[in-house]
C-alpha cells in the first residue's frame, strides 16, 4: 500500500480534488472494470470522458484537462492533477510499483570470454548470455535471456539489452568471386553502444566492415528491428518494431523511425526528422523533416 500524499509528492502534483481514501495498492486501465477505491490510473486528455464511468478510486489527469471540466468528477474519486498525466504516471510506477534492478546476478549457463572487461557486481546477466572475447562492458549494464555480443563489442554504461538479441553479428555483404559464387565481405569493425542505450527483444546489430557500428547516447531500439553494418544513430533517437536500417545509414538526433519503416543503405537521415509507418526511404531525409510512404515523400 502506498499513500496517495507520497504519490502526489513525488509526481510533483500540481493540486489534488477529493482525498477520499489514504491509500493506493494497485495499478488498473482505467476502464477495468475492477478498479475501485484502492485503484490509481491515469487519463489521457483524449479519453477524460472515461472519468464519467469511475465511482471511486485515484486518477491522474492534466492540467489542462482538469481546466476543460469536460467530465464529471464523482466525489468518491481523488483526482491528481499534474502537467503531463503520461509521464507522471511513468514516475510513479518507477518509484512505487516496479521492483529495482539488483546488479551483481547471473543467470545459468553464462559464458563470458576471458578477456572482457566487466564488473560483475554492477552488471545484471540473464540465462545462456554469451560474451565473446576483447568485448568492453560498462557499469549497470543488463542483458537479458539468449543474447550474444560478439567479439570487440563496446558497452557502454546504464544500457538494456533484451532476449535474444545479437550485437556485433557479421552483416549481409558479400562479393562474387572468378566463379561467379557470393563469398562474404570480412567485417572487422565492431559495435559501439554509447551511454543510456535500450535495445528491445529480438534485435539484431551488425559489426562494420570497417571502423564502427555506433548509437549514440539515450538511442532506443524495439523489438525485431535490424540494424545494419556502418549504421550511426544520433542521440536520443527511437527506432521502432520492425524498422530495417540498411549499411552505412546515418541517422541524426532525435529521430523517430515508425514500425515497419525501411531506409536505403547510405542514406541520411537529418535531426529531429520522423519516418512514417512502414515507409520505405531511398532518399536523403532533411533535418526536421516529415516523411511517408512508399517510395517515401516529404509530407512537411
Amino acid at each position: 500500500m502506498f499513500k496517495i500524499t507520497d504519490i502526489f509528492e513525488k509526481i510533483q502534483g500540481i493540486e489534488i480534488v477529493n482525498l477520499t481514501s489514504e491509500l493506493v495498492s494497485k495499478v488498473l486501465q482505467i476502464d477495468d472494470k475492477s478498479f475501485d477505491k484502492n485503484s490509481i490510473a491515469w487519463c489521457s486528455d483524449k479519453n477524460i470522458e472515461l472519468l464519467n464511468n469511475i465511482q471511486e478510486g485515484t486518477v491522474i489527469i492534466s492540467q489542462k484537462a482538469f481546466s476543460e471540466k469536460h467530465f464529471i468528477i464523482n466525489e468518491n474519486v481523488c483526482i491528481l492533477v499534474v502537467e503531463n498525466a503520461r509521464k507522471s504516471f511513468s514516475v510513479m510506477l518507477n518509484s512505487f510499483f516496479v521492483e529495482k534492478d539488483i546488479f551483481g546476478q547471473m543467470g545459468d549457463n553464462v559464458h563470458i570470454h576471458s578477456s572482457v572487461n566487466v564488473d560483475f557486481d554492477s552488471v545484471i546477466f540473464g540465462n545462456n548470455v554469451t560474451i565473446e572475447k576483447d568485448c568492453e562492458i560498462g557499469k549497470n549494464v543488463i542483458i537479458d535471456h539468449n543474447s550474444v555480443i560478439k567479439s570487440g563489442t563496446i558497452i557502454s554504461a546504464n544500457i538494456k539489452i533484451g532476449s535474444n538479441c545479437t550485437i556485433g553479428g557479421v552483416g549481409f555483404g558479400y562479393e562474387r568471386n572468378e566463379s561467379g559464387q557470393y563469398e562474404v565481405i570480412p567485417h572487422i569493425g565492431n559495435v559501439i553502444l554509447k551511454n543510456n542505450v535500450e535495445i528491445g527483444n529480438n534485435v539484431c546489430i551488425d559489426r562494420a566492415v570497417l571502423g564502427s557500428t555506433i548509437l549514440h547516447e539515450h538511442v532506443k531500439v524495439d523489438n525485431l528491428v535490424h540494424i545494419a553494418h556502418g549504421v550511426e544513430i544520433g542521440k536520443n533517437s527511437l527506432i521502432i518494431a520492425n524498422a530495417m536500417i540498411a549499411g552505412s545509414v546515418k541517422i541524426g538526433e532525435n529521430c523517430w523511425i515508425a514500425p515497419s519503416a525501411s531506409i536505403k543503405q547510405k542514406l541520411t537521415i537529418g535531426d529531429d526528422s520522423i519516418v512514417g509507418l512502414g515507409s520505405v526511404v531511398l532518399r536523403n531525409v532533411d533535418e526536421k523533416s516529415t516523411v511517408a510512404g512508399v517510395p517515401a515523400k516529404k509530407l512537411n
